[in-house]
């Protein structure tokens, strides 16, 4: 154990001076949620009613939880690009414990989303949006997202793992973040959405993590869908961890 939080920590190392080497890649991940920021507060914001309260406190924490899996994004995209250049190959002849290479990543990723959830939230409060909680309630919502992005990072390595080519990699990792914000509750209200699709868009786990998410900035009871966030964190990082574990030791062997 002792061997693998060593090595853990030197592979995060390494994806964190990459990050820093090339900021364009931090610029870019935390510019993609700020466009969406501003484009549905001021552009789109204006057509859309939300019952008892403002369109801003709605959508804002919705931003917060698409900040980390835009930038989650990248992880599938690096991945596929070190199975291709070989360096995955060059980490399995040293004498490094093997899941080091995939916990490296993701604890860099975390790292990353821990940065870009802070530049969301002074955007966040600069377009008027307003906690509405105590600093407990409002640090744990921001750690439930924080949770949510690193489980979902393991399916983006999952991603680049299974299509191991950087296009391919972008391409894929796109359609679960595109497929999950567009039908949830992250932008309108679920009861405005056809009767058939209304199931999913609430139950779905971008959904009860943004409703818990709200719930806990805004100082409302947040338990019922709390739990919920949780379980589908738990259950996201469980499978595609074992996931990933399987294809990382296949593409080594």
């Amino acid at each position: 154990m002792s061997f693998l939080v060593r090595d853990t920590i030197g592979v995060a190392k390494r994806n964190l001076l990459r990050i820093v080497r090339t900021p364009i890649m931090l610029i870019v991940t935390a510019v993609q949620p700020a466009l969406l920021l501003l484009l549905f507060r001021y552009v789109l914001g204006g057509a859309i009613t939300i019952p008892g309260e403002s369109y801003v406190d709605y959508l804002v924490p919705a931003v917060f939880v698409e900040a980390v899996l835009i930038g989650g994004m990248t992880t599938s995209i690096g991945l596929a690009e070190d199975l291709k250049s070989g360096i995955i190959d060059r980490f399995r002849s040293l004498p490094m414990a093997r899941p080091a290479v995939l916990a490296g990543r993701t604890l860099a990723d975390l790292s990353r989303s821990v940065l870009s959830l802070a530049i969301m939230v002074g955007l966040g409060i600069a377009v008027g949006f307003r906690f509405h909680a105590g600093i407990g309630a409002i640090v744990g919502g921001l750690l439930l997202i924080l949770g949510f992005g690193y489980a979902f990072s393991w399916m983006y390595i999952t991603i680049g793992l299974a299509t191991k080519d950087p296009e391919s990699a972008q391409i894929a990792g796109i359609l679960p973040f595109f497929v999950l914000m567009f039908a949830s509750n992250a932008i309108v209200p679920v009861a405005t959405m056809p009767h058939w699709l209304r199931g999913f868009a609430r139950n779905q786990p971008l959904s009860v993590t943004v409703s818990a998410a709200r719930a806990l900035l805004e100082g409302a009871p947040a338990t019922h869908w709390l739990w919920q966030a949780l379980a589908w964190s738990a259950a996201i990082l469980l499978v595609f961890l074992a996931l990933a574990l399987g294809l990382y030791r296949n593409a080594i062997e």
